[in-house]
């Protein structure tokens, strides 16, 4: 009695164990899930103006806003006339504090900056195509300019926009459209190189090759996904880069096909394992009353194996996707780092993973770069998270549909 009372509560403790373990599990990845959105959602509070900043035009200009493309357009010399962007004809003369110290002296500004803002105001009322960026610290109740209001990053601009460059002054540039293509290019071509090399290997372990050689070759593939994704990147970097470079006749090798290549061969493992071990839970009598019908054994493979494993086969697939999606060293190694649009595979391209780690060391917590850089991950979360739900979809479909 004692005995079987001992037991129950060793049965009850471990139940709770595992309860508690799966809540807390639960629980944690709910917390760093709603961080994660949390933290990125504030970039679509923020201003497209650099924080602490002011962009000011004169008070004859009807211009009442300018989005973050235009701002940087104008200040890289790419638009010149305030009628390109909706105004009157003409010319923009964009006014920083270098140009400001350059057209006073120093005792005309102050020891202390003291008669900067008289200075700056007197600068924009003389120019009716002035468009002013300084600090905000710098305005007074005399000022003679106008100071433009304070634009929000919109999820057009964030989702459809072509440029990322968050350091640009006076407005960042978060346009992620670039990062989400070259994410979705390089996996995409990585999963087409992998995925005939995965299936043959796949057939081959199951249905071809002895015990014996399975015995051997399946823990050898197993043993690659356990590499390090730097070591991948290495072997990329010295052997893939410069064959790409020399093949194409590239000025670098540091392409997006260099990237798939890499990614093809880390999603290996995973497509060959989970392909594997699909083909062989075909029941023995399919296959036997195959080949008693008069099939070959290709044939038993092709028309039976296949389709009876085919949700294992498209989980792998799934899988392999996934690992490729949310690879970052490799990926960063061996792709150029180029936040451009992707054209062709033979190109730079720069991935969400790669961006992250990249830029994440060198921003200031609560940035405008920081948040922006948090909903990257929030995408890349998004994108991972849907590839494993149809992963397990997949997975638990009955066999042989």
């Amino acid at each position: 009695m004692f005995k079987k009372k001992r037991n129950r509560f060793g049965e009850t403790l471990v139940e709770w164990t595992f309860r508690l373990s799966g809540g807390t599990t639960t629980l944690i990845i709910l917390l760093i899930s709603i961080f994660l959105f949390t933290e990125g959602w504030g970039l679509f509070k923020s201003s497209t103006v650099e924080k602490g900043y002011v962009l000011c035009v004169n008070r004859s200009n009807k211009i009442q806003n300018l989005t973050p493309k235009q701002i940087k357009e104008i200040f890289d010399g790419n638009i010149t006339s305030w009628k390109q962007v909706g105004g009157d004809d003409l010319p923009i003369e964009p006014l920083r504090m270098d140009d400001i110290a350059s057209q006073y002296t120093e005792e005309e500004i102050g020891a202390n900056f003291e008669h900067l803002p008289q200075k700056l105001s007197e600068a924009i009322a003389s120019k009716p195509g002035a468009l002013a960026f300084f600090p905000e610290q710098f305005i007074n109740i005399n000022f003679q300019g106008r100071v433009l209001p304070a634009e929000t990053i919109t999820l057009k601009e964030y989702f459809g926009g072509k440029e990322w460059f968050p350091t640009a002054t006076p407005a960042a540039q978060f346009g992620v459209l670039p990062l989400i293509l070259g994410t979705l290019w390089v996996s995409i071509a990585a999963i087409l190189i992998a995925l005939p090399f995965g299936m043959a290997v796949a057939i081959y372990l199951a249905e071809i090759a002895s015990n014996r050689v399975r015995k051997i070759l399946k823990p050898l593939i197993e043993l690659l996904a356990g590499i390090p994704s730097v070591v991948y990147g290495f072997f990329g970097l010295i052997v893939i880069v410069p064959l790409i470079r020399s093949i194409f006749h590239l000025p670098v090798g540091e392409t997006a096909l260099a990237g798939a290549i890499v990614l093809a061969i880390m999603a290996l493992p995973t497509i060959i394992t989970v392909a594997e071990d699909a083909m062989r839970t075909t029941p023995l009598a399919m296959k036997e009353s195959s080949l008693a019908l008069g099939a070959t054994h290709w044939q038993t493979i092709y028309r039976v194996v296949i389709p009876y494993a085919s949700s294992g086969i498209l989980a792998a697939i799934v899988l392999g996707i996934g690992r490729a999606i949310g690879e970052t060293m490799a990926v960063l190694m061996v792709t150029g780092n180029a936040a451009v649009m992707p054209h062709s595979l033979t190109e730079p391209v720069r991935t969400i993973p790669a961006t992250i780690a990249a830029e994440l060391g060198e921003s200031a917590m609560g940035s405008v770069q920081y948040q922006a850089l948090f909903m990257l991950g929030a995408i890349l979360f998004v994108l991972t998270l849907g590839i494993s739900i149809w992963a397990e979809i997949i997975r638990k479909e009955p066999q042989g549909q």
